[in-house]
């Protein structure tokens, strides 16, 4: 599946808002998307085509998947990164090919009132040295006409390798890509086995995704548009402020500095932004970390679903839904949800009957199962998320667990009452 082709699903299905007015990059692109949250396709931002909101929901996802919204945990928890890559000669993406550059001249957005500068938001680095290669999504804040700020986040691939070239005052190859298969976008956001993204992607999809080799030796996926680039192994900018997933500012940091060298990119190419703290980077951010705790809870007792929940923006909260069998196994489920998702603040654990992606059943759980003092878990000076507002300096915070399941020996306390043919 291409870019294109999904889009068009979404449009066939009835998901896909279209928008044909001229629209400003400087925040009104961003209110309509944060407003609308579904996806939502601009036709005329400074007079180029951009989609938003493109994997904003549980429906979107389950759809490129092919499976019910119930069943994402499951296939995504059965998939390994053993897929086909092909390598090819040569690619739509090569339509139409840009020496000089000017970055000015995409529809790169300005989210928020604070923000540093416009970001891209959606672009997939893929990097390679000396034979290794990585693919994730960073935050990229124009520096200039052909400068771009990366967000490098230690001790993670892209930051690693490109410490190894700088130790060799080498600068990292890079190949920016913007609007592909949506496969290969969540692929890209999830922790898999190193340079194994594009392998993992060919898996989600059931055939082999296709690269083809940029000027500067990488190689990229077909898209709507490629920067090619390098990153500097010396300079570095300020980035920032920039709204991250708890839609507060993070911090102002030097980082490092991409060269674009050259834009390649596909004819009339619809550019891909992502809201920051919006509905597609919450779902990006959270989905690929709830098969690891659905593994690893399934280690200690059954598990039945995970959700990492909208409220604790996808990434610091869960719902872990079990079939107990044994008193114990609630607090086992919440343990291992921790140490399966370390950014993982608050966990709550229920039964089968509990609908996880329903709030006020959740709640229900909490009110009627809980008893304070045995079924609230308090971990103290743990590491928590560097996302957290309110985390130590230190990176340290506390976690809570709430097993909110039913006493086994009084479950018929519990049962809730049914109408017949409800």
């Amino acid at each position: 599946m291409i870019f294109r082709d999904f889009i068009d699903q979404l449009k066939t299905r009835g998901k896909l808002v279209e928008i044909q007015h001229p629209v400003s990059p400087e925040f009104e692109a961003s209110r309509i998307a944060k407003q609308t949250k579904a996806p939502i396709l601009f036709h005329d931002i400074s007079g180029s085509k951009v989609i938003m909101n493109l994997l904003g929901s549980r429906e979107e996802l389950a759809s490129m998947l092919g499976v019910p919204k119930e069943e994402i945990i499951r296939k995504l928890s059965e998939v390994s990164p053993e897929g086909e890559v092909k390598l090819v000669s040569d690619s739509p993406t090569l339509e139409v090919v840009e020496e000089e550059v000017d970055l000015t001249k995409l529809p790169i957005l300005t989210h928020f009132e604070k923000d540093g500068a416009p970001y891209i938001t959606a672009g997939i680095v893929v990097s390679e040295y000396e034979g290794s290669i990585n693919a994730s999504i960073h935050r990229l804040m124009l520096a200039g006409k052909d400068k771009l700020a990366a967000r490098l986040v230690p001790p993670r691939h892209t930051y690693l390798l490109h410490k190894k070239a700088m130790e060799k005052g080498e600068p990292l190859p890079v190949a920016i890509v913007l609007g592909c298969d949506p496969a290969i976008i969540y692929a890209t956001s999830t922790r898999v086995p190193v340079g194994k993204e594009f392998e993992y992607a060919s898996a989600l999809k059931g055939e082999a995704v296709e690269l083809f080799e940029c000027e500067n030796g990488v190689k990229a996926p077909h898209s709507e548009i490629v920067l090619e680039g390098y990153i500097d192994p010396v300079e570095r900018v300020d980035e920032g402020p920039f709204v991250d997933i708890t839609g507060t500012y993070d911090l102002v940091r030097k980082e490092p500095v991409i060269r674009i060298t050259r834009v390649i990119h596909r004819k009339d190419p619809v550019y891909h932004g992502i809201l920051p703290a919006g509905p597609e980077h919450l779902l990006m951010m959270g989905v690929p970390y709830e098969p690891r705790i659905y593994r690893a809870v399934g280690e200690v007792t059954t598990v039945k679903n995970v959700v990492l929940t909208e409220g604790g923006c996808c990434y610091l909260h869960a719902v872990v839904q079990i079939e107990k069998q044994t008193e114990g196994d609630g607090k086992n489920a919440i343990m291992a949800a921790f140490a399966a998702h370390t950014s993982l603040k608050h966990v709550v654990v229920v039964d089968e009957d509990i609908n996880i992606f329903d709030p006020n059943d959740v709640e229900f759980a909490i009110a009627t199962r809980v008893k304070g003092d045995i079924d609230i878990l308090t971990i103290t000076n743990v590491r928590g998320s560097s996302l957290d507002p309110r985390g130590a300096p230190d990176g340290t915070t506390t976690k809570v667990g709430i097993d909110a399941t039913k006493v086994l020996i009084e479950k018929e306390n519990f049962e809730r009452a049914v109408i017949p043919g409800e």
